[in-house]
């Protein structure tokens, strides 16, 4: 566990999040203050066992075994701990060949996963392999910018997500980067593409103003930057608000710390993407004072081994 003054320094407007130097710890001891814990993972792709051990730099890291012991002494030690993933569950390894998704949803399931989203990999069997592979999930998908009325999806995804956790109110959504030129038109057909800032703006709002929500989440699998002029994380932060933290996938980025980024009002988004292969637990701990009005945060991401 990190020490309290490890915190980052947290950068916002209106006394959204305070500060180091600012924060009263002195309300730990009083109780006034609720702690969550967020567990993310993103682009495992099928990593069930850890990474052989045959001389690359990731020898030995991963496998789904050493993750949930890890899970579970996190767990252990925090009242309230949540645990996400941001796509690309399938394909990398034989499992996937094999059992078409079946032994990671499987996996995710025993490891007590709150909520996901989708990555475009995980269309590689199909709409229907996806689907078939739902009954072994106990946790709900989230997505916001793909249409799928007309496909076997529409009953498998929500808009999006609320938890409530020692009293703060925890909403998720999940965007979806574009398919065409990634997933072959037969693997997805009937899903339409929708912008993700319009959407992420429109269920943004309804979860911070509507559905009265303390912390906004959305889990992306757009990708954390790009040099092209594509839409990204770092795009999505700075042209949306009402968003708190994006916790990304898709490109595989190893970040080193999150990210802080200003979004449309000035204010702070914090962003992190936590590699791929299951070698990162990512782990991001939110502090709130009774009043909800002020949170302070810190990050880290775990190594897995």
């Amino acid at each position: 566990m990190q020490s309290r003054r490890n915190f980052m320094k947290a950068m916002g407007k209106g006394g959204l999040l305070l500060g180091v130097n600012q924060f009263p710890f002195h309300l730990f001891d009083r109780g006034e203050v609720t702690k969550i814990t967020l567990l993310h993972t993103n682009d495992v792709h099928s990593r069930v066992d850890p990474f052989p051990m045959d001389g690359g730099r990731n020898q030995g890291l991963g496998g789904v075994v050493s993750r949930a012991k890890l899970i579970e002494q996190i767990r252990s030690e925090e009242e309230h701990v949540l645990l996400m993933d941001s796509g690309d569950i399938f394909q990398g390894t034989p499992y996937f060949n094999f059992f078409g998704g079946e032994i990671e949803m499987k996996c995710m399931s025993e490891m007590s996963y709150d909520v996901a989203t989708m990555g475009n990999h995980d269309f590689d069997a199909g709409i229907d392999g996806f689907v078939k592979q739902m009954k072994h999930a106990n946790f709900p998908f989230v997505m916001s910018n793909y249409r799928v009325d007309d496909t076997a999806l529409s009953e498998h995804l929500q808009d999006y997500l609320i938890k409530e956790v020692g009293g703060i109110r925890v909403g998720f959504f999940g965007l979806g980067i574009k398919l065409d030129g990634l997933v072959p038109e037969s693997l997805c057909k009937g899903v339409i593409y929708q912008d993700p800032i319009v959407q992420a703006q429109r269920v943004a709002n309804t979860l911070k103003h509507d559905e009265k929500c303390d912390v906004v989440i959305c889990l992306s699998h757009l990708g954390y930057r790009y040099d092209e002029d594509w839409v990204s994380d770092v795009v999505l932060a700075r042209e949306t608000e009402n968003i708190d933290l994006i916790l990304g996938g898709h490109t595989h980025t190893f970040l080193k710390a999150m990210q802080t980024k200003k979004n449309k009002k000035g204010e702070a988004v914090f962003v992190n993407q936590a590699g791929f292969g299951g070698i990162l637990l990512g782990r991001v701990d939110l502090y709130f004072e009774n009043n909800k009005k002020a949170k302070c945060q810190s990050c880290k991401n775990l190594l897995v081994k």
